[in-house]
């Protein structure tokens, strides 16, 4: 079913990466980075469903090239730890098709990054095998643009300035007429152990000693929006209400939520308390903790002796009498009621168990799988690295084809680890160290699935002498008039059926599902072939009300001779 997941990154020279190596991996497309002349190849890579480039009103039109996109973006950023873009991962809901994948991204993209000003360049990738993991990676831009289609600055640097004991800041442009107007530019100085700004002129009667001769820098007011962490909170929200509003457009009653338990108001704890297990057994009304299931199942098995032990005394009891057989066979169909629930009961928790236990442990097999490649994968990429520090600057094509290495290896494991996150998502667990009580879950979920396996068996068995004991009565009962027994029998099968309807809401509580008593009744009417037999009792007694007309309506015989 559709989880909620997105997760925001960021994409940064400081972090070993380059805007165009990710968006080459993400599209599974070739493209040069011209910052520093590595050729980026992920025509190879399976799994890409879908890609394209959305930009906003101001965007140069030849952006629509992602390769000229962040190649723009790279050389546009100088030094040596910028942020280059931002990577949103949301996991896309497994019930729409690739089609509505494509149309939910596009209105998702278009009213959240493009309104907003941001060029996105946006993929789907749905790995093998295919809906296991479907998600979108969407990388966006960080720097603002003006109507002209230049970038803006993400910060600019102002110089503090007083007056009169007024502070303020202004941009070196800012300060020119701030001058005239009296506005003195402050440093830093230090003063003990303390750094405060003053104007150069105050500093000297002092004889204090300036600590830098830069000014502050003053952040884009739109790259402080969205930087800030209320922005990535509108953002989630706005990812589930898209989601929400094409599930419900075609049809699918699964929603997502993008808020936190505490922030839902839910009192229970994520996996790591409580386990994915345990709620998937409440869900499906078997008690999830394990002394709770013994617990059920001393209450079935007493039930259980209860109802034997009912039989036998009526075995005992039973005489040639229609009023004791339709009391015997309609105990003994009440007794196959509860029978049937208690089977059906079990079926359905046995049925849910295994499709938890099946879909939960290629999970977890796939999740130990990546944490051994991005084990290995980051030794190799530490590796490369420390090949690289120890290479000499004039071998160029070397320090090329180590950059290229180690960049395939970067988006590698980010995709990875983005992998590893969602499984996480999907598992309920909030970290890794909730995988060992995932664990402990399947271990809990498969030795309660053995006992209801014996349950079912024991179950089986007795319903099947119930049947025996039935047909051994109804043979009983030819010897009697049919449709006298039947009579007998309708007479207290409501007494015998609420009888048995309320020893299993004893057993089972506020598990007791009243929709699975409906059919149990109506499997068990199956098992006696209740409605042929009523048929026949009914066809019997019209062909006995029929011959006694006919006897009426015969004339006698000294009336025929007269």
């Amino acid at each position: 079913m559709a989880i909620y997941h997105l997760e925001a990154k960021v994409v940064s020279r400081g972090n070993g990466r380059s805007a165009v190596a990710a968006s080459a991996y993400l599209s599974c497309s070739k493209m040069l980075n011209d910052y520093d002349g590595v050729q980026h190849n992920f025509t190879r890579k399976k799994g890409l469903v879908w890609q394209d480039v959305f930009l906003p009103e101001f965007a140069p039109p030849e952006w629509k090239d992602r390769s000229v996109l962040w190649n723009a973006v790279e050389k546009n950023e100088k030094t040596k730890d910028s942020r280059l873009a931002r990577e949103i991962v949301p996991a896309l809901p497994i019930e729409l098709t690739p089609a509505q994948w494509q149309e939910l991204l596009t209105d998702f993209i278009q009213n959240n990054f493009v309104a907003d000003g941001m060029c996105a360049d946006v993929a789907v990738h749905d790995p093998y095998p295919p809906r296991h993991n479907p998600h979108a990676h969407i990388m966006v831009t960080v720097r603002p643009l003006d109507e002209k289609g230049n970038w803006q600055y993400k910060t600019e640097k102002e110089y503090l300035c007083v007056r009169n004991g007024e502070e303020q800041g202004f941009t070196a442009a800012e300060f020119k007429a701030a001058q005239a107007d009296g506005w003195e530019k402050q440093y830093p100085y230090k003063v003990g152990r303390k750094k405060i700004y003053l104007p150069p002129s105050e500093a000297e009667k002092h004889g204090y000693k300036r600590v830098s001769k830069y000014p502050y820098g003053r952040q884009n007011p739109i790259s402080e929006r969205w930087n800030s962490e209320e922005q990535l909170v509108q953002w989630r929200k706005a990812w589930a209400d898209a989601a929400n509003c094409y599930l419900e457009r075609y049809g699918y009653e699964e929603r997502i939520d993008h808020r936190s338990h505490a922030d839902r108001g839910l009192t229970e704890q994520p996996t790591i308390h409580e386990g994915v297990a345990a709620r998937a057994l409440e869900r499906q009304g078997i008690i999830s903790d394990r002394c709770e299931i013994n617990r059920q199942i001393k209450a079935d098995n007493a039930l259980l002796r209860e109802l034997k032990s009912a039989v036998r005394k009526l075995a005992q009891t039973v005489k040639n009498t229609i009023p004791a057989l339709a009391e015997a066979m309609e105990r003994l169909r009440g007794n196959m009621i509860i029978f049937r629930y208690q089977l059906r009961h079990i079926g359905m928790g046995k049925h849910r168990m295994n499709e938890h236990i099946q879909a939960a442990i290629p999970k977890l097999e796939r999740y130990m799988g990546l944490v051994r490649q991005i084990k290995e994968k980051t030794k190799e990429r530490k590796n490369l690295l420390a090949e690289k520090k120890e290479t000499p600057f004039y071998q160029i094509p070397k320090l090329r084809d180590l950059t290229r290495r180690i960049a395939e290896l970067t988006e590698e494991l980010e995709e990875l680890k983005t992998e590893k996150e969602m499984l996480l998502r999907s598992l309920d667990c909030t970290d890794d160290t909730g995988i060992s009580s995932v664990k402990k879950d399947i271990a809990a979920m498969e030795s309660a699935l053995k006992k209801l396996e014996a349950q079912e068996a024991k179950y089986s068995a007795e319903l099947d002498a119930a049947l025996k004991e039935y047909s051994e009565l109804k043979e009983q009962a030819s010897e009697f008039d049919a449709g006298e027994l039947m009579e007998a029998r309708l007479s207290i099968r409501e007494e015998k059926e609420r009888s048995a309807v309320t020893r299993v809401q004893d057993t089972y509580g506020e598990k007791y599902d009243s929709l699975m008593m409906f059919d149990s009744k109506r499997d068990v009417a199956n098992l006696l072939h209740e409605e042929a037999e009523t048929r026949s009792v009914r066809e019997r007694l019209r062909q006995k009300q029929q011959a006694q007309t006919q006897r009426q309506r015969k004339p006698k015989r000294k009336d025929w001779e007269r």
